[in-house]
């Protein structure tokens, strides 16, 4: 997968590149990140990337002309090594929220460009020509895009083949299936009183897959309980939901 990152601050993205998981598959070309900052698309001698708003009021916006020279040369780039034109995506409170099945979904594509915002963001004009859609971590506000994008990014290369060392991690993560991750449990055995689930320890995989199941909607129930509203759970699901809420009632 190639993703273009479109930042006024392409240092910060070290966080990702050079770290991690994240960092391994860059390296092991399972994904190529492409930072571009507008400010190399600037045309005066102090390099503007901000101008004042019409009608006043407090901030600055990203300046139109360098931004949109940054996506257009981004996105003629990746369409003519690619074949085909990636997705322009605004990081915006304004956006739809991205959850686990849109990650999934749009990690499958071969190309993606994620615009970071800066000061208050950024003309209107530019994201009606220029932006296909736009995406929110959630209902708050932070500094710059660039967070936003490094989650989505992050997310994105764990769906990639061959991004973890076990295949089968991804398809453990919360929210996989709309479900919550089931309680993981380490050495040592017993902890200040608190001991390991006998049955984790019996060595009966098809016990131990079913508690899992069991303690995934349960954690489900007590912590996003609109994850189950949403979803019509299978007949053996309600049995083992029911037996939680009976083990751990009101918990």
């Amino acid at each position: 997968m190639k993703i273009g990152l479109i930042t006024l601050l392409p240092e910060m993205f070290a966080a990702i590149s050079d770290y991690g998981i994240c960092g391994r598959a860059i390296r092991e070309g399972l994904v190529e990140l492409k930072l571009v900052n507008p400010r190399d698309f600037t045309a005066d001698k102090h390099r503007t990337v901000d101008d004042k708003p019409f009608g006043g009021g407090p901030g600055m916006l990203m300046k139109t002309e360098p931004l949109v020279a940054a996506i257009r040369a981004t996105k003629d780039a990746f369409t003519r090594s690619m074949g085909s034109a990636p997705k322009v995506v605004y990081l915006s409170p304004q956006g739809v929220k991205v959850n686990q099945e849109k990650v999934v979904s749009e990690s499958q594509a071969a190309s993606l460009i994620l615009i970071c915002g800066r000061y208050q963001g950024i003309d209107q004009r530019v994201l009606e020509s220029e932006i296909d859609e736009e995406w929110s971590l959630g209902d708050f506000v932070i500094s710059g895009g660039e967070i936003a994008a490094m989650a989505v990014v992050d997310a994105m290369i764990r769906r990639q083949v061959g991004a973890l060392g076990d295949s089968d991690s991804a398809l453990q993560d919360s929210f996989e299936d709309d479900l919550l991750h089931c309680p993981e449990y380490t050495r040592p055995q017993s902890f200040e009183g608190r001991d390991v689930p006998s049955v984790l320890l019996s060595g009966d995989h098809a016990a131990i897959k079913r508690w899992r199941h069991k303690q995934a909607l349960g954690t489900t129930w007590r912590k996003r309980p609109d994850l189950l509203e949403a979803r019509e759970l299978t007949p053996e699901q309600r049995i083992l939901l029911d037996e939680y809420q009976k083990e751990h009632g009101d918990q």
